[in-house]
């Protein structure tokens, strides 16, 4: 598995494998992505941790409508981080929380 973090008010968008952006019906499902019930607070900012299947190379990631005061338009994550380093980040953030 692999993981990133993303900020409160961002969502996902399109999915990049190893064969380019994730084809459905070639896989025949969606990409394995679930958001995890931990978040860090950086800098007054909620990011939540998510995890994705080991397929998924790259992650397209936007503000949602609601936040429209951001002045990014998207973002292509393409270095996702193993559970070590996801671990890392959550002992060394200056404030976690977990919502059960």
């Amino acid at each position: 598995m692999k993981y990133f973090f993303l900020s409160e008010g961002w969502s996902i968008g399109r999915v990049w494998e190893l064969g380019g952006l994730w084809n459905e019906l070639a896989w025949r499902r969606k990409p394995e992505i679930e958001r995890l019930n931990l978040c860090i607070l950086e800098q007054g900012e909620k990011l939540w941790l998510y995890r994705v299947e080991e397929a998924v190379l790259m992650v397209e990631v936007k503000p949602d409508a609601s936040s429209s005061n951001s002045p990014i338009g998207q973002v292509v994550l393409k270095r996702l981080i193993t559970a070590e380093q996801a671990i890392e980040l959550l002992c060394a953030a200056e404030d976690f929380g977990d919502r059960l």
